[in-house]
């Protein structure tokens, strides 16, 4: 388990670049980070050229001055493997350690993270590297943490080159065994593709058509697990060397490319780059689902939010500032979302290279005249008293199930539609959010007994493992909610006969005899109970109850008067299903109905208002933040409330102004349902489009 004791409370600091300055500016920077309350940088993330100028030949003299500057002045380090980016030496001594695309080109210098991650020589210079930095800093006491590498899989998290070729047959021996077994797990009878040695097995590189589905789901998996594989030869040389000293590298939220839930058992805590847009209507929403991911990755633990953009980043085509107060209200979205630290990139902004224009806590213009100088400043003399949230828990009665290799499968090519699974998740994320709830994001093999109620937006890939778990779960009074197009196949890519949804259909109470998948803009009617009609997008279904009791139909053509959304009562518990593409207020509707008929506390929230609750030994923190620019929000309040930090009792009623954060204590728990919003557009349905909640 992470300790935070350490650090003295939440973590506040940034990445630091000092070999991009002067050495008179060191000595400064150290005071601005005494002055805005910084206690953690992380250091020498992309210092490999100048740490191993030459192969074999190392220069420490720099960074052993900046470490004990740091320490001088009261400043931990977050300190880095400096792995991340290969000095060009690399790439002209081992030209073949350059990585390759799927076209069959080989990437040059002039980048970053510019590496094959099977090529030896180059997991060699790293291993050395990474022994030679942990020997000689093990007893710095500036060393608060290991940052290794940076953001493995942002740039390349597949590499088509021989060598990883070679690497894919030896993991594919290890899954199967046999190439009879392989043969038979990718279908290989199809279109001729049956191999007869180890040898004819090539990754899915660009061939004539579709490549073989089951060949690119395992290639996905084997990426993943072959930068893991990378990961790990660090983490072993650095436990070996200080094993009392954490270890973590940073994730990037909803990477398609590496399954986060299998990479964060090797963490000692999770760590998040995160950079919502803005510019968006909503970017808390996207923010928050990172954040809860990250908080789930280890059943509940604490995070750091290792990177953000203290105002605008660099590489976007329109990069929107953040105005004055968002960056504020978003650190406190990552508190109540379970975040133990706070870190921006960068420092100080860059002069020179691709990230010049990314913002930095000192920006060009220097301290004394820079507005986000004096936000960063006061939200670091704010965190002070904000210490408790370190040690509280953020505890959820519903859960996203989310998976990697569904994801991966979902959008392989050749489906009945091209469905993306990261807006179904959104949406269904969204719609939770707009109830009050916190939720968490749950693997289907992990245990579901914390949970009332568990959602699926799309499963398409479910193993016969889940399949059960979701039973067992359902059976023991559980409330599971299914998105369209769920438990087709199975872990390998294999259709499940008789009707789907394969594994689910008692469960569900029903099977599908066809999809209707909707053109572009294409709309179908849906029928709710009451009589109201909304129109749905993307997906229809031929859906035949065998038990479930009908919530919606369909409403024209041929589908006319069919199944659109069912309920069955299994075992203990209920089981619903979703046969379309519902609208938001419809969807949130049905989940508030679920929500309710369980006894789950909620509240109607509108969509720019964040609320989360924390729990602590003492009681519980409401977390109130209002995320929109111009427009205040009054809420009413359950009794019995002070102010975190402050002790002065809140009002009945709180008006929030554009992006107001208030963290209110109770002695017990917080009376979701006393919690009343006025302003702002729900994200919840109105009462013509609820659907019913007796079962």
């Amino acid at each position: 388990m992470f300790d935070i004791k350490p650090f003295g409370g939440v973590i506040y600091g940034a990445d630091y670049n000092p070999e991009q300055w002067p050495r008179e500016v060191w000595r400064e920077d150290a005071r601005l980070m005494n002055e805005a309350g910084v206690n953690l940088v992380s250091l020498g993330i992309f210092s490999w050229a100048l740490l191993e100028p030459r192969p074999g030949e190392y220069d420490f003299g720099w960074l052993d001055e900046v470490m004990d500057l740091l320490h001088e002045h009261g400043v931990g380090v977050n300190l880095a493997t400096a792995t991340a980016s290969p000095p060009p030496w690399l790439s002209l001594k081992y030209p073949d350690s350059k990585p390759v695309t799927a076209d069959g080109v080989r990437l040059e210098v002039g980048g970053r993270q510019l590496y094959c991650p099977s090529h030896a020589a180059f997991r060699e210079h790293v291993r050395t590297l990474t022994r030679q930095i942990a020997v000689r800093y093990a007893a710095h006491p500036a060393l608060r943490m290991w940052h290794v590498n940076n953001e493995y899989g942002c740039h390349i998290d597949q590499c088509y080159c021989d060598l990883c070729a070679g690497n894919f047959r030896d993991w594919l021996h290890g899954q199967y065994g046999t190439l009879e077994a392989l043969n038979a797990a990718w279908g290989t009878a199809f279109w001729s593709q049956r191999y007869g040695d180890w040898a004819e097995i090539q990754p899915p590189r660009r061939a004539p058509t579709y490549p073989n589905p089951t060949q690119q789901l395992d290639w996905r998996r084997f990426s993943s697990d072959n930068i893991l594989e990378l990961y790990r030869l660090e983490v072993g040389v650095l436990r070996e060397v200080t094993p009392e000293v954490p270890v973590t590298t940073n994730f990037l939220g909803f990477l398609p490319g590496l399954d986060y839930f299998k990479w964060a058992r090797e963490e000692d805590v999770v760590s998040l780059d995160a950079y919502p847009d803005p510019s968006d209507a909503a970017p808390h929403l996207d923010a928050g689902m990172s954040y809860d991911l990250m908080r789930s990755l280890r059943g509940g633990q604490r995070w750091i939010l290792m990177e953000q953009a203290p105002s605008a980043v660099n590489w976007r085509q329109h990069n929107a500032v953040k105005r004055p107060g968002l960056m504020r209200v978003l650190n406190h979205q990552a508190l109540a979302h379970g975040a133990s630290g706070l870190m921006f990139f960068q420092w100080r902004a860059s002069r020179a290279g691709a990230e010049k224009y990314h913002s930095g806590m000192v920006q060009h213009v220097g301290p004394e005249r820079s507005r986000v100088w004096r936000e960063v400043k006061a939200l670091g003399q704010e965190l002070g008293s904000l210490s408790a949230l370190t040690r509280a828990s953020v505890q959820s009665r519903v859960a996203v199930m989310f998976d990697w290799n569904n994801w991966w499968a979902l959008e392989l090519d050749s489906k009945p539609a091209a469905l993306k699974l990261m807006p179904l998740v959104r949406k269904w994320y969204a719609a939770l959010r707009g109830l009050g709830q916190n939720v968490d994001f749950v693997h289907p093999d992990a245990d579901l007994g914390a949970y009332d109620v568990i959602a699926l937006p799309n499963g398409y890939l479910l193993t016969q493992g889940a399949a059960e778990n979701l039973r067992t779960f359902v059976q023991g009074g559980g409330t599971f909610i299914a998105g369209f197009f769920s438990g087709i196949v199975d872990k390998h890519e294999h259709v499940g006969l008789g009707g789907y949804p394969g594994f689910l259909r008692d469960v569900l109470g029903l099977w599908v005899e066809e999809w209707a998948p909707l053109q572009p803009g294409e709309t179908t009617r849906v029928r709710l109970e009451a009589g109201e009609e909304v129109q749905a997008t993307q997906w229809a279904e031929v859906i035949h109850p065998e038990g479930a009791e009908v919530l919606a139909t369909f409403g024209e053509d041929y589908l006319a008067g069919g199944a659109a959304v069912t309920r069955h009562a299994f075992g203990a518990g209920q089981a619903y299903y979703l046969g379309s593409d519902l609208p938001q207020p419809a969807l949130a509707g049905l989940l508030e109905g679920a929500l309710r008929a369980v006894n789950v506390p909620l509240c109607i929230v509108p969509e720019q208002l964040d609320l989360s609750v924390s729990t602590l030994e003492e009681g519980q923190v409401l977390h109130l933040l209002n995320v929109h620019p111009t427009a205040p929000l009054t809420v009413t309040l359950p009794a019995g409330g002070e102010r975190l930090g402050g002790g002065d009792s809140v009002p009945g009623t709180l008006t929030l102004a554009p992006y107001a954060a208030e963290l209110i204590r109770y002695a017990g728990v917080v009376d979701l349902a006393a919690v009343r919003v006025q302003g702002g557009e729900a994200a919840v349905a109105s009462e013509q489009q609820k659907l019913p909640v007796s079962g």
